[in-house]
């Protein structure tokens, strides 16, 4: 059965489909011709794409991306991502991007992602945000209020 593709998914679908029980978010989509390489699988480079538009979609739905008062445009920049490859995707399969915030810092928080398909985890990453002032270069503390969602909704943790 296809699965609403770039749609929140509910917690039951996502266990049902294999996702990990820490993972309480994500989104299915499909792979495209585009995003295959010579070998015929997925390019290594389009999981950072992939956990990029999830991150987008995880701070729209959780209610943060308009995390600060109208009128300030703070800056978010990706200080390091990593990927973990575990098992090729090919052309036309169906999979899950999953996504949780593991900690947070006074200006930064570092989130874990998963890619799921046919019941298993193909690929696993991490990526450390920092919030940044509209100059991008003076960093800007996290508002209180998303401090607040990503603790209550996925259980991140301070990192003194």
């Amino acid at each position: 059965m296809s699965l609403p593709l770039l749609t929140p998914l509910d917690t039951p679908t996502l266990r049902a489909r294999g996702v990990p029980d820490v993972f309480k978010i994500g989104q299915a989509d499909r792979v495209r011709f585009h995003e295959l390489d010579v070998l015929n699988h997925v390019n290594n480079a389009v999981y950072l794409s992939w956990f990029e538009s999830f991150r987008v979609a995880y701070m729209r739905d959780y209610g943060i991306a308009n995390f600060v008062a109208s009128g300030e445009r703070p800056v978010l920049v990706l200080r390091n991502v990593d990927v973990e490859y575990k098992a090729p995707l090919h052309l036309d399969e169906e999979y899950i991007v999953v996504g949780r915030s593991l900690s947070y810092r006074r200006t930064s928080w570092k989130m874990q992602y998963a890619v799921v398909a046919r019941g298993q985890v193909c690929a696993v990453g991490h990526a450390v945000i920092v919030l940044m002032e509209e100059d991008a270069v003076t960093r800007k503390a996290l508002p209180q209020a998303f401090i607040d969602v990503i603790v209550q909704q996925d259980g991140a943790v301070f990192e003194g």
